[in-house]
């Protein structure tokens, strides 16, 4: 009865030993290197776009207002519409939208922000670090830890 029994059980201690926990190839997400990866990509991206001129906000976040809107500002509880194309630096296009509808506190941080620096009217570009966007997480075709690149033309804003 114990042959039998252990023999059984040999297959099953056999296979636990043989498989490799998970957690064995993981590496803890550090934040602190990546905010300066990401700052170093943008840095780069600006360096062979001479001809963007964005200034870094306190977040780490890079935007030019390229045309500054004579309407209104939206604050974080504006709905705002807007028509914007997101990409990666590489030149990807992952989104773009000729009419986005939505709260301003809904989007990504980066978005957040940044549009507050525009009126009605008004045309920017957002160079966001990873962490403002959608952080060490796949999104969609959004690799992790993306820097994002977006145009964002705001086209209307109801308070």
């Amino acid at each position: 009865m114990k042959k039998t029994l252990l023999l059984l059980l040999l297959p099953f201690a056999m296979l636990s030993s043989c498989i490799k926990s998970n957690n064995d190839n993981i590496v803890p997400f550090d934040a602190v290197k990546q905010a300066a990866l990401d700052d170093a990509t943008i840095q780069s991206y600006l360096a062979a776009h001479t001809e963007i001129h964005a200034v870094k906000d306190t977040t780490g976040v890079y935007y030019q207002v390229i045309t500054a809107g004579t309407g209104s500002a939206p604050v974080l509880t504006s709905t705002i519409t807007a028509a914007y194309t997101g990409k990666l630096t590489n030149g990807t296009i992952f989104d773009s939208s000729t009419n986005l509808v939505y709260r301003l506190n809904l989007l990504i941080p980066a978005w957040q922000v940044a549009v507050p620096h525009l009126k009605v009217g008004g045309q920017m570009l957002i160079l966001t670090p990873s962490r403002y966007a959608y952080g060490n997480a796949q999104a969609g075709v959004i690799p992790p830890n993306s820097v994002l690149i977006f145009s964002v033309n705001l086209n209307g804003v109801t308070n």
